[in-house]
């Protein structure tokens, strides 16, 4: 979070009651300020798993956005409230994360990996293991998946805009 007034996002992340969720998905993004929107290059995904109390990075350009992740997951970590293990939540780069194949499809991606992580949380899966939702996410974030995706959204706006 580039909040230019850390204290301020005290305001907006307490409504979400994230102590009380098992899984939160960050969408992260590169933009230095805030009151410019579209400023940002880049996206990537930062997970918190509450079983494991851990903070996960994912970023589809070979950690581009490493700095930015941090920076968020120190920005809300003291929000997440005491886990099972008593201990802060921990941070992780995921080393093994998909990678785009070219220099735009960044939002697809964290898109794609967002919902494997969810399809993972949801599958009723082992979720005590240190694996988590890698191999789930690796076997369901392909270049071909990522590009039905694009195409899935695409079709999701156009019957959006016939309905109006």
């Amino acid at each position: 979070m580039n909040c230019p007034v850390v204290e301020c996002l005290k305001d907006f992340v307490e409504p979400l009651h994230l102590r009380d969720k098992k899984l939160v998905i960050f969408p992260v993004n590169d933009n230095e300020d805030v009151c410019k929107a579209e400023a940002g290059f880049h996206w990537s995904l930062l997970a918190f798993e509450r079983n494991a109390n851990v903070f996960v990075h994912h970023d589809s350009n070979r950690g581009m956005n490493k700095w930015h992740a941090k920076r968020l997951y120190k920005a809300v970590v003291g929000y997440m409230g005491v886990s099972n293990s008593a201990s802060a939540p921990s941070y992780l780069e995921c080393i093994d994360s998909p990678l785009q194949v070219n220099g735009y499809d960044c939002g697809l991606y964290v898109t794609a990996i967002a919902r494997a992580i969810c399809s993972w949380h949801n599958s009723g899966e082992d979720k005590e293991g240190d694996g988590l939702w890698y191999s789930s996410v690796k076997a369901q974030v392909t270049p071909s998946s990522v590009a039905e995706m694009r195409s899935e959204i695409l079709s999701l706006i156009r019957n959006f805009l016939d309905t109006k």
